[in-house]
């Protein structure tokens, strides 16, 4: 069952992502969707930031992965360049899902059946130049489990 929540500015995305951040735990894959300019690479700020990350986070695009360290490796992942689902072996998708970090993937829903059974889908809608609606659909148990502590450690900021 999706759920979900509101950010009002570009700082809130970030800081929905830092709340994120304590949340997640090796093995963990989050799927990001959304529009150009929805707020994909604010939100992976947010969470590298929480993660204690310090190197810049930028967009992928071009180098289709980029693996930050910090508290848990976090590997960064933009498929909006890949054109078919072969091409996911070229940059050792499948075992980087399985390895010792979390994994966060840009525009996600291009290969949605390369992805695990169990991940959490994150739709970004983009409603103004500054609001942005989050919509969690959870597939499995633990994705169900960080949606809702997600959703709650959220609202506890105060980002409803």
């Amino acid at each position: 069952m999706p759920s979900g929540f509101t950010t009002r500015s570009a700082r809130e995305t970030r800081n929905a992502g830092a709340a994120l951040a304590p949340l997640l735990r090796a093995g963990d894959v989050i799927a990001l969707s959304g529009d150009l300019g929805a707020g994909k690479t604010q939100l992976v700020q947010g969470i590298a930031r929480g993660l204690g990350v310090e190197s810049a986070v930028t967009s992928p695009t071009f180098n289709l992965l980029m693996v930050h360290r910090g508290g848990l490796p976090l590997y960064h992942f933009d498929l909006y360049r890949l054109e078919h689902v072969e091409e996911l072996d070229d940059i050792g998708f499948y075992e980087t899902l399985e390895s010792d970090g979390v994994s966060v993937i840009e525009w996600g829903d291009r290969f949605s059946h390369a992805l695990p059974a169990a991940h959490l889908l994150v739709v970004i809608h983009r409603r103004t130049d500054d609001v942005r609606d989050f919509e969690l659909v959870p597939h499995g148990e633990r994705a169900g489990q960080l949606a809702s502590a997600w959703v709650d450690a959220v609202e506890t900021q105060g980002h409803r």
